[in-house]
């Protein structure tokens, strides 16, 4: 029996769309496995900004005023 959850009115996937399937998970959880490697690894900003990452957009982003740099 296939890991595939059964949903009504769909054809069964081939071999290779399963092979991708596992792949694809395996993927994602070693990438939460490095994730977490990397968190621990990373030493703590100290005096940086507050909240998500200014330059996430690659502008500067200051109190809602963005700026190129």
């Amino acid at each position: 029996m296939s890991d595939q959850p059964s949903v009504p009115n769909r054809k069964p996937l081939p071999p290779a769309a399963q092979r991708a399937l596992a792949e694809a998970e395996a993927r994602r959880r070693a990438a939460v496995a490095n994730a977490r490697d990397d968190d621990k690894a990373a030493p703590k900003e100290l005096q940086g900004p507050k909240g998500p990452e200014p330059t996430r957009y690659g502008d500067w982003e200051r109190k809602g005023i963005a700026s190129d740099f």
